[in-house]
């Protein structure tokens, strides 16, 4: 019986759901005042300079892509109601104040389960700020921030706080600080968004549990940073052509890393104070420096990485070795295109430790020129004689047991993919 009452109000609900239509002439804001918990207001072709606030929950639907200017000023939309959904609407025209966060839609504190979907937010300081939202959905939606500011006086395209469970899915973002920034923000999803022309495509810091898959980001200068997190899953992305570094991994634990593509970046990976991650099944190709290891990245497990055609393959700062690969020699171990060992048993697996790092390696540092000899008898020799006197050499890398062929045949399609400046 209690069943069949909550379910007779749910349809007195959905049937007492009205739809109000607007017309340029009509104010919005009218409408939204007007309106009842539920209600659909469907806003036609036109433009309008109003800054809306939405306090109840309702659908805000553009019909034709209607433009909603904030003239310069404040928050262009402020929704502080829970269930709200905004939907095919051009939201532009933000204040600029940094200290007051404008942006094209601001959801306050409180204003759970809010949906933007199918908008283009342009000229706005930030595209999207959510604060204390939780289960919030961004999908979809095309974003372009003030790119006649300089960097450090734009805000960011989408940027959450203190939230859980958030879904950002299939967003073209570009022209912002940063295009996705996540601060203490948990258990979200982030699949298939466009990060480009920002500073950091994706821009993580104190946040746990989230997964990061299928996304491309590309012409920033850092393409993921991962900052003072845990327990995330960076999956089957594509981070390229970044001015600085492909995925940074700063002061993390207990993440995956697994089958992305980082390519042509000048460092592929930046890994700085990173423990019990796993960086497995990745394609580093064609990056000026593969991986940059520093400061006491240790206790993590790297697999079955491919690591082609990198100028410098490692970079590691250092006290002692580290291992990499597989040490059983059972296939865990990486692929590196610059291997000078040998397979007499034809197991695809080197038959010596591959070795980063080494006196060579430290050469070329120093003295770029010198890889124009890389492919010297010279060179080849000076490796040879560096392993059998121990005494000039270095901790580095050690992959006790590399593989001889690459898992990704189709490598060579990412080369020459580089930032412009490179």
């Amino acid at each position: 019986m209690r069943c069949l009452l909550l379910f007779c109000l749910l349809g007195a609900q959905i049937a007492a759901a009205t739809v109000i239509r607007v017309v340029p002439g009509e104010s919005i804001q009218r409408a939204i005042a007007s309106a009842s918990p539920g209600d659909v207001i469907e806003i036609g072709p036109g433009r309008w300079r109003e800054n809306l606030l939405i306090g109840n929950p309702l659908t805000l639907r553009g019909i034709g892509k209607p433009t909603l200017s904030g003239d310069m000023r404040g928050n262009t939309i402020t929704v502080t109601s829970p269930d709200v959904t905004i939907d095919g609407l051009i939201v532009r025209d933000s204040g600029d104040s940094l200290k007051e966060q404008n942006a094209g839609i601001y959801i306050r504190p409180g204003a759970h389960r809010a949906v933007v979907t199918g908008c283009e937010l342009t000229y706005n300081l930030f595209g999207l700020w959510i604060e204390k939202a939780d289960d919030v959905r961004v999908e979809r939606n095309v974003i372009t921030g003030k790119r006649d500011y300089a960097s450090s006086q734009r805000g960011n395209g989408i940027q959450l706080y203190n939230t859980q469970r958030a879904r950002i899915i299939g967003n073209n973002i570009s022209f912002v600080r940063d295009a996705l920034y996540v601060d203490v923000s948990h258990h979200a999803i982030f699949r298939g968004n466009r990060l480009h022309h920002s500073r950091y495509g994706s821009h993580y810091m104190n946040s746990y549990y989230n997964l990061w898959e299928d996304n491309d980001s590309y012409l920033n200068r850092g393409g993921l940073a991962l900052m003072e997190v845990r327990d995330q899953i960076v999956r089957n992305n594509r981070t390229w052509a970044n001015s600085d570094h492909g995925i940074m991994l700063r002061t993390v634990q207990d993440a995956v890393v697994e089958h992305n593509v980082v390519a042509g970046n000048q460092r592929g990976f930046f890994i700085y104070d990173a423990e019990y991650v796993t960086l497995r099944g990745n394609l580093v190709v064609d990056n000026q420096v593969g991986v940059h290891l520093s400061a006491g990245s240790t206790r993590n497990v790297v697999q079955r990485n491919d690591f082609i055609n990198n100028r410098e393959q490692v970079r590691y700062v250092g006290a002692r070795d580290e291992r990499w690969g597989d040490a059983a020699g059972k296939s865990g171990g990486n692929y590196w295109s610059n291997y000078l060992g040998w397979d007499r048993d034809a197991d695809g697996i080197g038959d010596l430790p591959y070795e980063a790092n080494d006196v060579v390696d430290r050469l070329t540092w120093r003295h770029p020129a010198a890889k124009l000899l890389f492919a010297s008898p010279a060179v080849q020799t000076l490796r040879v004689v560096a392993r059998q006197f121990p005494v000039m050499r270095v901790p580095g890398v050690v992959d006790a047991a590399p593989r001889m062929t690459p898992d990704h045949p189709q490598w060579s399609q990412w080369r020459d993919k580089r930032y412009p400046a490179q």
